[in-house]
């Protein structure tokens, strides 16, 4: 790519917003997703339950192709950090002390939301309360992708050391894994049994699958990385890479796995538990799309309002992300008390989709008041906290954030928040500097 497409890395250049813009794009496609994707179902007038839109209706898994941004979030973090990562390589810094960092912004957050469902916990024990109950899971899942993603970034000086070295052969070199894994766990013994691949992968034990949670998750890290060095790029190589991704996925459902790259429910066929090879295929078609469309959303977000509006969504963004799932139990009292159709049936049936607008419309709305809440705390903490510098307590600190998410996704809100809480309070101390230096906290 010419030098005029890309910002420069010179510190007083101006921020280049395109990044910024697909990784808010990225934001607002989740919370939409997530917010879709949950189905009140009500008795009476009561909501008793909750389905998810992939358990209903098998043909939604083709909305994931779009839905599943994780990659798109993954290869645009490693875009705006391969730089930072670089420089601290060559003047010989430490590379775990800037993820503590990272991890540190993250524990904090994340501590305030597991209080805040673990006080709805204990609220809804001592009420009786319905709603917690029902949407309990649902209220942390959304939880993996701060580990996922603390995971990949741990790696990032590995990724550019690679790409300093091999360039677009370490991509090559991970689709190669990647593959290799599947093959492997599929058993493949014969070349006629290619075309039954993705149903013998997902028919069998993760196993060695596991293997590809480090493969298929690097991939669009290694990918931003080159990217941002300019080593692929133009509309050509979109539309190259949009076609190969679009081919990518067709064949990978051809051979059984499955259409859907997010889960609707646990022990199902799936694409992310572990990541397979068809997953690969979303990220050739996001790359693709970030390269066709790149030019004209650079002129666009040339216009102040529009750069307006990119800007307070990256400010939102680890907020929203946060707390989008807990507008789902407001929504779904506020649904219920007006005898609203937020249960509309399956998909094919008269207002199903009426039924969507109004309950994604009810979390819209009562999400923005949670907003105002979170961000008026958040703006009232102590900025620029230093985070911790030993290596044993670091490596704790980490091992108690994951720990913590661990538990909160796997027991839901309710015992996982209390449980999740104790391990998320203790990153929090662990990774920062004790005590912190005064004039940093002025």
């Amino acid at each position: 790519m010419s030098s005029s497409s890309r910002a420069p890395s010179d510190a007083a250049s101006p921020r280049d917003r395109y990044p910024d813009a697909l990784r808010a794009g990225a934001l607002l496609v989740v919370v939409f997703g997530h917010w879709l994707a949950t189905l009140p179902r009500l008795e009476e007038g009561l909501m008793v339950a909750t389905d998810h839109l992939l358990v209903v209706w098998a043909g939604a898994g083709a909305l994931t192709w779009v839905l599943q941004v994780v990659p798109l979030f993954v290869f645009v973090s490693a875009a705006v950090s391969a730089e930072g990562a670089q420089r601290r390589l060559s003047q010989g810094d430490r590379q775990l002390h800037w993820w503590a960092g990272r991890a540190l912004g993250l524990a904090r957050p994340t501590v305030t939301y597991l209080a805040v469902l673990a006080a709805l916990s204990l609220l809804a024990l001592v009420t009786g309360g319905r709603f917690l109950g029902l949407l309990n899971h649902s209220l942390t899942i959304h939880l993996w992708f701060l580990m996922m993603l603390l995971g990949v970034q741990a790696l990032l000086p590995l990724g550019v050391w690679v790409d300093n070295r091999w360039g677009l052969k370490a991509v090559v070199a991970l689709v190669v894994i990647a593959a290799g894994v599947d093959l492997l766990r599929a058993g493949i013994t014969a070349p006629g049994q290619l075309l039954t691949l993705g149903e013998r992968v997902t028919a069998s034990a993760g196993g060695i699958g596991w293997i590809n949670v480090a493969a298929v998750w690097l991939l669009p890290q290694q990918l931003g990385i080159a990217w941002r060095r300019g080593r692929f790029a133009g509309a050509g190589v979109g539309i190259g890479l949009l076609l190969l991704g679009l081919g990518w996925l067709a064949a990978a459902v051809a051979s059984g796995y499955p259409l859907a790259m997010v889960d609707g429910r646990v022990g199902a066929p799936s694409n992310l538990l572990p990541p397979t090879l068809a997953l690969v295929g979303v990220m050739w078609l996001q790359v693709g799309a970030v390269l066709l469309f790149e030019s004209p959303a650079r002129r666009l977000l040339a216009r102040r309002p529009i750069d307006r509006l990119v800007t307070l969504l990256g400010a939102l963004g680890m907020p929203l992300y946060l707390w989008h799932k807990l507008a789902e139990l407001p929504a779904a009292w506020v649904g219920e008390r007006l005898g609203l159709p937020i249960d509309a049936g399956v998909p094919g049936e008269a207002g199903f989709w009426l039924g969507r607008l109004w309950w994604l419309l009810l979390c819209a709305l009562t999400v923005a008041p949670v907003m105002v809440a979170v961000v008026s705390f958040e703006v009232r903490r102590k900025r620029g906290l230093v985070q911790a510098g030993a290596t044993p307590v670091i490596l704790a600190g980490g091992a108690a954030l994951l720990g913590g998410i661990l538990l909160s996704l796997a027991l839901g809100a309710m015992p996982g928040a209390l449980f999740g809480l104790a391990g998320v309070v203790a990153a929090s101390w662990l990774l920062r500097a004790h005590p912190q230096p005064a004039e940093r906290l002025s």
